[in-house]
């Protein structure tokens, strides 16, 4: 997975490519772990992330507790595959999707 990281102020843009699953889970937890501190807003775009498993399920809640206490956390562009998961597990209640 490759993780293009764009930062505007108080404002991190993080595009997802490929598979986010148990091998690149923790790629992403550490990237957003060093990234995330003064973050206000949070934008994660899944137009090209292919898959999500558990453990990518796993990164973007514990993502999602910190951004309700600092601000927003926002995905973006997400495919049919993963917006399926997301319903099936109940993340579209928890997570903001556009």
């Amino acid at each position: 997975m490759e993780i293009l990281k764009t930062k505007n102020g108080t404002t991190l843009n993080l595009s997802l490519e490929g598979r986010l699953d148990t091998t690149t889970a923790p790629q992403l937890e550490n990237e957003l772990k060093q990234s995330i501190t003064d973050v206000t807003e949070l934008v994660l775009d899944f137009e090209k992330l292919e898959y999500i498993s558990s453990a990518g399920l796993r990164v973007l809640l514990s993502a999602q507790k910190v951004m309700n206490k600092q601000g927003t956390m926002v995905i973006k562009n997400v495919c049919s595959d993963i917006q399926e998961v997301f319903e099936i597990t109940g993340f579209m209640d928890i997570l903001t999707i556009e």
